[in-house]
């Protein structure tokens, strides 16, 4: 379990993590998607321990800090599939093949620039709005969330690359218990933020079934680079639809 963690953190995170004295194995792999929650859960306490600490701070200010450390913990991984992404959805034009060969290509063109300016802004706009008010729970979400509904794609939607790097991941993912932590997350939701987390859940759940039949008549699965993608966009939700719901 120890180095099943430490695999999540050195894929998720630029943050230290255990040394590993000989080279994973592939169920170990598997193994580790157990942990991206959880790796998802110390971004957060790290969020939110900034918020606590910082807290006369103008909020704006705190939004564009913690924007800034939220993206240095995950070293820009996340936005880095997002712009894969955007760049093949718009330039595949409707083509599979053309739309996977686009997203291996390290270069990004101007769409991706755009939409991952255009994230940021959201989030930031979404932080400074929150920040105001009590935003101790949801910086704490936020993280576990997008890495939750990582997980659910795994577990439900197939890898279209079977020599990826991610094929592991996928073909020895423990399912059952994936299904088990994703519904603990959804009760813990709940629980901490009532009936504003039950709305936050319903639209993330519409959203995650949008996108997976999207990603299913494109591409015929998910990759890597989606499974970013879907952080990114999820993390962005989880901040947008309360701040939108302020009164």
């Amino acid at each position: 379990m120890i180095r099943a963690f430490a695999l999540a953190l050195q894929l998720l995170t630029r943050l230290p993590a255990p040394s590993l004295t000989t080279p994973p194995q592939p169920r170990e792999l598997g193994l580790s998607v157990l942990f991206f929650p959880v790796v998802g859960l110390l971004i957060g306490g790290l969020l939110a321990g900034m918020h606590t600490v910082f807290w006369a701070v103008d909020p704006g200010v705190l939004a564009a800090l913690m924007l800034i450390v939220w993206v240095g913990l995950t070293g820009g991984l996340h936005l880095d599939g997002l712009a894969d992404v955007a760049d093949a959805w718009i330039g595949g034009q409707g083509d599979r093949e053309r739309t996977l060969a686009i997203m291996k290509d390290p270069r990004s063109g101007p769409i991706a620039i755009v939409v991952v300016m255009l994230l940021l802004l959201a989030k930031f706009a979404a932080l400074q709005a929150l920040l105001v008010g009590e935003a101790f729970w949801l910086l704490w979400l936020a993280p576990v969330l997008g890495r939750t509904v990582m997980v659910l794609l795994l577990m439900t939607t197939p890898y279209v690359r079977p020599g990826g790097l991610g094929s592991p991941y996928a073909r020895y993912l423990p399912r059952w218990s994936c299904g088990g932590l994703a519904l603990l997350v959804v009760v813990a939701t709940v629980a901490l933020l009532g009936e504003s987390g039950g709305v936050l859940l319903a639209v993330l759940g519409i959203s995650f079934l949008g996108l997976r039949q999207s990603l299913m008549t494109r591409l015929g699965g998910t990759t890597g680079d989606v499974l970013g993608a879907v952080c990114e966009l999820t993390e962005m939700m989880v901040l947008l639809v309360p701040a939108l719901l302020i009164n």
